[in-house]
């Protein structure tokens, strides 16, 4: 991360995601559907979706405090994360092999022309 334009991205998308956002609504222009809970069991894939629109400039997945994805970029060390999609409608993530570790808020943070906007979901992992 010595590169000037690594420290800018850093910069930038830290700001992103720890500016307090604008909790978002069912019917909001830019996440058209409140994102439901995922129950998955132990051992499965659980697939974590965000509706996004073409007004969306920068997008994120966190756990908790823990940045998964920043656009296409990787920051979780953990190779079960993966992402399935990144168009203008949505921003998408499945994590394979999923424990109880796993359970918990997480968070899609959108950056638009007008302010962040951020929408949660509840992983739940039942134990067989």
């Amino acid at each position: 991360m010595n590169h000037p334009a690594c420290w800018i991205v850093f910069v930038a998308t830290t700001a992103l995601l720890f500016i307090p956002g604008v909790p978002v609504r069912s019917g909001d222009a830019t996440f058209p559907k409140a994102m439901d809970n995922v129950t998955v069991r132990q051992g499965e894939s659980a697939t974590l979706r965000c509706t996004v629109d073409d007004r969306v400039t920068r997008v994120a997945w966190l756990n908790r405090s823990t940045i998964l994805y920043a656009g296409n970029d990787k920051w979780s060390i953990d190779n079960r994360v993966v992402i399935l999609s990144n168009t203008k409608t949505q921003y998408s993530i499945k994590i394979h092999n999923v424990d109880v570790y796993d359970e918990g808020p997480y968070t899609c943070s959108v950056q638009t022309d007008n302010h962040p906007k951020t929408s949660r979901v509840h992983l739940i992992v039942q134990v067989p």
